[in-house]
């Protein structure tokens, strides 16, 4: 432990957990995106399996801190470090990392249950774990299975009832947390990333990022009482209700369907950035505010946090590695017809109502502290759990969770990740590569990058996930070579300047690690389920012909093909090959995403009497044919 040059601890030498034994499934293992993270992020080929409970070795190596909670009066903080495995127990009375633990693959939210103990989503793992607080380190105390990809958590601490958004099936998970088992699931719709709860219990909200809609539910029963419409509406960031329980709070961003121009992007008719306000008590259009201030936009904002006494809301943007800092009390909010494209310039006019605080890195989850003035912010690619202080409008404080490893690749492969998430390098910094390929896949949009050749043919954004596999590039297939296509993103889809040699060979490599998220489809031990097993043999029979085309270990032939789909106003002929790896993740499907279900796909326009072996399905058969897409 060394001190910096400003009096903050940096700790090494705190490194990343190896994955439990009982998370290794076979077919997981293999598809693991976090498994493909750590491979080139290998802090140490000799790590051991460790106990649940036991603390992490001391190795170096990247954490990439997604989420943080405040434990104990604020003594401590929890984060959960998406890039290890991990959590992390820091000691904010000295600065320093006091414990870390594992946990399952790929943790993504954090949410406190009382002031000791916490939860823990663990995305890839499917499991929600809970964790104690003790004597100054973590304990693990229970693990619930919940599958289905985990992400956002709500706690309502009175009833002792946990719920969780299940990202892969639209659906909400609710836990016991007395007996620390799973209740029930009820829908909610596409995408479910983060929730809140009302202060009373009664009113859970939840941000839907594959429909651009908040919903909100009685928290008793599970019915959705109503769903607000976001036009245009993408990538929604964390919720906060007022503590009146009148309004939820949150970040988006919006896309509007305009050909990519310096004109468009700079009037925000590309994409942009809002901050929004739905009622709690009935149906009633959202208001918002425009967060892009001209010349210097904001993009990819994520965390929001409001101070006790609600004076100020601060805002992440991830994209532009800074906090935004609002004056709450007289927000221009605007309903119906707003909130225009750009700030009100009434909050550029006066610094006390709107101000930014450079942080660096990208950071994430902001939460409040009791004094009304400082914020605890995680910094996924600096490594850092950062306190702002609002009167000194800047960091107060820094500890460092990790320490770069020795590695010369990893550090390349960081470098591409850093590169990936900088909005900054696109015309006025409006958006990043992230703001499209939410988490490295997409952000459920069809959208006009002009990669066909022609205005206003809007395409579907394709996952990035296995995207060095499984070349050509584009929708039809022909950019031949990566690099140049990664080019093209800087120069003609950020309109940026164009990337050295260097960037284009770190996020190439950043690129490469980018792999799909174990299907949560698959039985426990990852095999397919009976009737996916009948799927998989339609689909590789002559009669169906899927594999025709979709062949080998990504489930494309890398091939251009006319499947009658095609556009009079396309400059190109033919489609490239989807992957079909990932494919249950996915809310739009086709190269222009006109179907929104794999059914939809199978009986209306990919049909596979048309198309494929020229032999019809029957009911049954169609539905052990998607479960074995949904395996993939």
């Amino acid at each position: 432990m060394t001190l910096n040059g400003n009096g903050s601890v940096r700790v090494a030498n705190v490194g990343t957990p190896s994955v439990p034994a009982e998370s290794r499934k076979p077919r997981w293992w293999v598809t693991s995106a976090v498994w493909h993270i750590l491979c080139l992020f290998q802090f140490s080929a000799a790590l051991a399996v460790a106990n649940e409970s036991d603390s992490v070795a001391n190795v170096r190596g990247y954490r990439g801190p997604v989420d943080v909670v405040l434990l104990e009066q604020e003594k401590w903080c929890v984060t959960a470090n998406e890039l290890s495995n991990s959590v992390s127990l820091v000691s904010l009375d000295d600065l320093r990392v006091a414990h870390e633990v594992t946990c399952g693959a790929r943790p993504a939210a954090l949410a406190r249950l009382n002031e000791s103990e916490l939860l823990v989503s663990c995305t890839n793992a499917g499991t929600i774990e809970r964790f104690k607080l003790d004597n100054g380190q973590l304990l693990k105390v229970a693990t619930i299975h919940v599958g289905f990809e985990p992400l956002g958590i709500a706690v309502d601490q009175k009833r002792q009832t946990a719920f969780v958004g299940l990202v892969a099936v639209g659906e909400i998970a609710q836990l016991d947390l007395t007996t620390n088992q799973f209740v029930r699931r009820f829908p909610s719709g596409k995408w479910p990333r983060y929730l809140t709860l009302s202060p009373d219990g009664s009113r859970l909200v939840v941000g839907l990022s594959g429909e651009g809609a908040v919903a909100v539910h009685d928290a008793q029963t599970g019915e959705q009482l109503y769903a607000e419409p976001l036009s245009g509406g993408i990538n929604l960031g964390h919720l906060q209700c007022s503590a009146d329980g009148e309004y939820a709070y949150f970040p988006w961003m919006v896309y509007r369907t305009n050909p990519i121009t310096e004109n468009n992007i700079q009037r925000g008719w590309v994409l942009a950035s809002r901050v929004a306000r739905v009622r709690l008590d009935g149906p009633s259009y959202r208001e918002a505010i425009s967060l892009d201030v001209p010349r210097r936009a904001v993009a990819d904002p994520h965390g929001i946090a409001i101070s006790p006494d609600e004076t100020r809301m601060v805002v992440t943007s991830s994209g532009t590695h800074e906090l935004l800092v609002y004056r709450l009390n007289d927000l221009p909010f605007v309903g119906v017809g707003g909130p225009g494209d750009l700030i009100d310039r009434r909050l550029t006019q006066d610094q006390d109502r709107f101000y930014r605080i450079e942080l660096g890195g990208r950071p994430m989850a902001v939460r409040a502290m009791s004094d009304d003035n400082r914020f605890v912010v995680v910094n996924h690619t600096l490594d850092q759990l950062q306190i702002v202080d609002l009167n000194e409008r800047g960091i107060a404080g820094v500890v460092n969770l990790g320490e770069p490893p020795q590695d010369a690749q990893s550090q390349v492969v960081h470098r591409g990740m850093e590169l990936f998430y900088d909005a900054g390098r696109s015309l006025d910094q409006w958006y990043s590569c992230a703001s499209c390929h939410l988490d490295g896949g997409s952000n459920a949009r069809a959208m006009d990058t002009w990669n066909d050749g022609t205005e206003l043919t809007v395409k579907t954004v394709p996952s990035l996930t296995h995207v060095t596999e499984t070349g050509p590039w584009t929708w039809h297939g022909w950019q031949t070579d990566l690099r140049e296509s990664i080019q093209n993103s800087f120069t003609d889809t950020m309109q940026g300047r164009p990337g050295t040699d260097e960037d284009v060979l770190a996020l190439q490599s950043y690129l490469a690690t980018l792999a799909e998220r174990p299907s949560p489809f698959l039985n426990a031990d990852g095999s397919l389920t009976e009737s996916a097993e009948r799927g998989r043999l339609l689909f590789e029979s002559d009669d169906v012909g899927c594999a025709q085309c979709h062949s080998g270990t990504r489930f494309t032939d890398g091939m251009v093909h006319d499947v009658g789909l095609g556009s009079e106003s396309d400059k190109y002929d033919g489609y490239n090959t989807p992957s079909l790896v990932g494919t249950h993740r996915k809310v739009r499907y086709l190269h222009d995403g006109r179907a929104k279900s794999l059914e939809q796909v199978l009986t209306k326009y990919h049909k596979p009497e048309e198309i494929g072996g020229g032999t019809a399905l029957t009911d049954e058969q169609l539905r052990d044919l998607v479960d074995y897409l949904k395996s993939l």
